[in-house]
């Protein structure tokens, strides 16, 4: 298939697809998916060879978040049945942490709900993170705590924060249709400030929502610009109580495309698979694991995720490796950039430069970007949760769309897959890692 060649070609050499081309990737057929998630592979393993990140998230502050992005379980009016609390002391987020460390992650998401941090919410945070960083040596921590003010990026870093999570989520067109109470260009603005003071940036989208091939193109040529270290790359998951409970856009087959598709335009960076791999992608995650270098192990945000065991069968079942502690994530001419090497896992250095991440983190920031998670205060980078208006699948390309735009078959409603998590961060039962 002339195509894939040429993007195999691309992604060896890190030029950018023309968006044509990563067009034509969403809209291949069942019989050539296959071929598909062999080129995106071949180029994920010239890049990050057959590592698997693993990461893990800690909900420091859960729910009652006063943005209203639709896709999130902790917006806005969310009737879902999510856990709510106030801000973890630094030694319970600590302990927490200390759960999926032991499970092989090596960088743990700390995410809050709510538009954005205050100053004290930057200083609590900064102690979470240094109680982290004393209780075990060489882990990376992201920060996902919404839209960033002046200077509170510096502090963070100041801190011990290697890397910050802030999603796009979708594509600028689209952006006012999700969410209303703040703006992409805030987004941007976020990500930017945290490369700005020498954090590793990660930011990613969430799929699923009723966004046409055209909006899921946008966004990731749009990361490209941004040019962040980390991608985490979420698929709604339709909490009931959220304005998009009644999504259910996606197959494990449009997943994968759009995997190799962000793979193909973000040839050398990590990508992450975050919130909702085990509700859309479900027995064809391993097939992922060819064209995403990263994963969140265990729970999520507000949802509870595969346990960690299977996810380590899975990875060694499938012929991965999880990646050390002391392995560098990022190719060389990544690492360097930043001072320091992402997943080098030494003492200060940066994270190369990353929320669902990822890192997923997403930023959840009350706007639904939240970190690989499910669905964070809004912001949850993995976003699992939806929330907001159901979009319904504008320009001819309903989300699960393969050829010319037409809606690939699915199976309907999966509500049964969906679990509210009710343990770890915020609860006396032991986290899911």
């Amino acid at each position: 298939m002339d195509l894939l060649n040429t993007l195999v070609d691309k992604g060896l050499r890190r030029e950018t697809p023309t968006r044509e081309e990563a067009l034509a990737v969403l809209r291949t057929t069942d019989d050539e998916l296959l071929d598909v998630v062999a080129a995106a592979g071949k180029v994920r393993r010239h890049w990050f060879g057959r590592r698997v990140k693993l990461n893990y998230l800690v909900n420091l502050k859960s729910g009652l978040c006063p943005e209203d992005c639709s896709y999130c379980s902790q917006r806005l009016g969310s009737k879902a049945g999510i856990l709510k609390y106030t801000w973890l002391k630094p030694d319970e987020a600590s302990k927490v942490a200390a759960a999926g460390l032991a499970g092989g992650a090596k960088r743990v998401c700390l995410v809050a709900s709510g538009r954005g941090p205050t100053d004290r919410d930057v200083e609590r945070v900064s102690d979470t993170i240094k109680a982290i960083k004393e209780q075990n040596e060489g882990v990376e921590v992201c920060a996902c705590l919404g839209l960033l003010s002046d200077g509170q990026a510096e502090r963070l870093r100041e801190a011990g924060a290697d890397a910050y999570n802030h999603n796009l989520n979708t594509s600028e067109a689209t952006y006012g249709d999700i969410t209303t109470t703040h703006t992409y260009a805030d987004r941007v603005d976020t990500v930017q400030k945290a490369h700005a003071a020498g954090l590793s940036a990660c930011s990613g989208l969430i799929a699923g929502m009723g966004e046409s091939d055209e909006d899921l193109v946008d966004v990731v040529f749009s990361l490209r610009e941004l040019d962040p270290d980390s991608v985490p790359v979420n698929f709604l998951i339709p909490f009931e109580g959220t304005p998009l409970a009644k999504e259910w856009n996606l197959t494990p087959q449009r997943c994968l495309r759009i995997l190799a598709m962000v793979r193909f335009v973000c040839p050398d960076v990590e990508v992450r698979i975050a919130g909702g791999r085990e509700v859309h992608l479900r027995t064809m995650q391993p097939l992922a694991l060819h064209l995403a270098n990263s994963i969140f192990l265990g729970d999520y945000l507000t949802s509870e995720g595969q346990a960690g065991k299977a996810d380590l069968e899975m990875i060694a079942d499938a012929g991965f490796e999880v990646e050390g502690a002391d392995e560098v994530t990022l190719p060389e001419h990544r690492a360097q950039r930043s001072g320091g090497a992402c997943g080098a896992g030494a003492g200060g250095d940066v994270c190369g430069s990353h929320a669902g991440g990822g890192d997923a983190c997403g930023s959840h920031a009350g706007d639904g970007g939240v970190c690989g998670a499910d669905s964070n205060d809004g912001d949850v980078c993995g976003a699992h949760a939806g929330g907001g208006d159901a979009r319904g699948a504008h320009a001819g390309g309903a989300c699960g769309s393969h050829e010319e735009g037409a809606a690939a078959p699915v199976s309907g409603p999966r509500p049964d897959l969906v679990a509210v998590r009710r343990r770890g961060a915020g609860t006396d039962l032991a986290p899911n890692a």
